[in-house]
């Protein structure tokens, strides 16, 4: 389904697919394999307040491995749980995409978009069944929209592409 439509509006909208989030213990070690196995490449770290971690891309996916801080920014599964955390939905129009979600019976979890534009951003939704998807119209790093379009479907360039993570809290991890 290439094409849906927006229930509030009755527009047509383009959703893609395009990000992946797993929980992990050691994110650089779990980047190896999908590296080693499946030729993925790295596109970069992450080290906030949330989670730290490492970000993977197929040529179109964003595939992000990350090992969360506290239980409180896992959610009710806590940091140590392993295994697929979210995904992430790249919309046309993130006002429209978050209406059609709560009409679909989604609920807001949390995330903004911010009052400054051109800046990542991810808004949170949590589906009926309390899975969690990311809503954003600006994309995530390594991530392409549409396949086969030209440069400009690409997703944003990292923040701090050259950023090393802090693997300090990875147990039995690399420092």
């Amino acid at each position: 389904m290439e094409r849906q439509i927006n229930h509030n509006t009755g527009e047509t909208m383009s959703t893609k697919l395009r990000h992946i989030a797993i929980s992990v213990p050691d994110p650089w070690k779990t980047a190896e394999f999908y590296v080693n196995a499946f030729g993925f490449r790295k596109v970069g770290e992450t080290d906030s307040s949330l989670a730290r971690g490492v970000y993977l891309s197929d040529g179109v996916m964003s595939i992000a491995l990350l090992n969360y801080k506290t239980d409180e920014a896992a959610g009710e599964r806590g940091r140590d749980f392993v295994g697929l955390h979210h995904i992430g939905m790249w919309v046309d129009e993130i006002g429209a995409a978050r209406a059609s979600a709560e009409a679909a019976g989604g609920t807001y979890y949390m995330g903004e978009v911010p009052v400054k534009g051109n800046i990542f951003y991810e808004v949170k939704y949590r589906d009926p069944n309390g899975v969690i998807v990311d809503l954003t119209d600006h994309g995530w790093g390594g991530a392409v929209k549409d396949v086969g379009a030209d440069a400009s479907s690409a997703g944003p360039a990292l923040r701090n592409p050259d950023l090393v993570a802090d693997r300090a809290g990875i147990v039995g991890g690399a420092t």
